[in-house]
């Protein structure tokens, strides 16, 4: 077995014919890691991420995620899907739906979880997140900062072992970004494997054991935070960051 729950070997995809979005990309994450993915907008990051739930599929190399090679066997990628949450940038969840129906929605279907247990882990996993006492409220009726507290509890329900955030603060408007970010701390204290991709460097700064800097489909730059954003390596690493801190 290996050390790694996680693990990218020259993958490779393009979008159509001529978009090279990940290129080679060689990447392991170990069990319980917390790593921070940053770059400008249209490097890869996002794809990335979604590549390992196969959401996106890639075309060259391996991806083995807890020890199953991503494939296009179906199989495979249910397995792999049972062990992988997301939260997304828009909180995707159901309108005509309660928050409690929104989060046992998929346990109950898709993990065959009788109602009164799927209910049961809802509730723990909204009081998780700090908002238990919305659980009949429809997404609607909610601020935003709280609708993507949903997302994360939805995503916890089905118990992950792997938690994939694709700029889950970027719709939010700023007095809502802390109480989000909190949350996914406090997850990242209780030792969940987490891929963020995020522009919080603040956040990156508490929380991430690894920085990762993507540029044109490549993996340019990695490190732990402190080197990451004191020491920066490489010029298209130091551009960015003056860019997004401002210096």
């Amino acid at each position: 077995m290996s050390d790694y729950i996680v693990e990218f070997d020259k993958v490779n995809k393009w979008f159509g014919n001529n978009f090279h979005v990940l290129r080679d990309i060689d990447l392991q994450v170990r069990s319980g890691e917390r790593i921070v993915i940053c770059g400008p907008s249209g490097s890869g990051k996002s794809t990335l991420i979604r590549c390992i739930n196969r959401l996106e599929e890639h075309q060259e190399g391996r991806l083995v995620v807890d020890g199953t090679e991503l494939s296009d066997d179906i199989k495979a990628i249910d397995k792999v899907r049972r062990k992988v949450g997301m939260v997304f940038q828009q909180f995707n969840l159901f309108p005509h739906l309660t928050v409690l129906e929104n989060l046992t929605l998929s346990p109950m279907w898709v993990g065959k979880t009788p109602k009164k247990e799927a209910e049961e882990r809802a509730m723990q996993q909204l009081e998780r997140v700090k908002i238990s006492e919305q659980a009949l409220k429809y997404p609607l009726q909610l601020s935003g900062g709280q609708q993507q507290r949903v997302a994360i509890a939805r995503a916890l329900c089905l118990t992950p072992k792997i938690m994939l955030f694709d700029e889950p603060t970027s719709a939010l408007d700023p007095e809502m970004i802390k109480e989000v970010l909190d949350v996914i701390i406090e997850l990242a204290d209780h030792g969940m494997t987490m891929l963020c991709v995020t522009h919080e460097m603040s956040f990156a700064k508490a929380v991430a054991d690894r920085v990762i800097f993507m540029d044109e489909g490549q993996i340019v730059e990695q490190n732990e935070p402190n080197a990451f954003f004191d020491n920066p390596q490489s010029d298209r690493t130091k551009d960015f960051l003056s860019k997004i801190l401002g210096h």
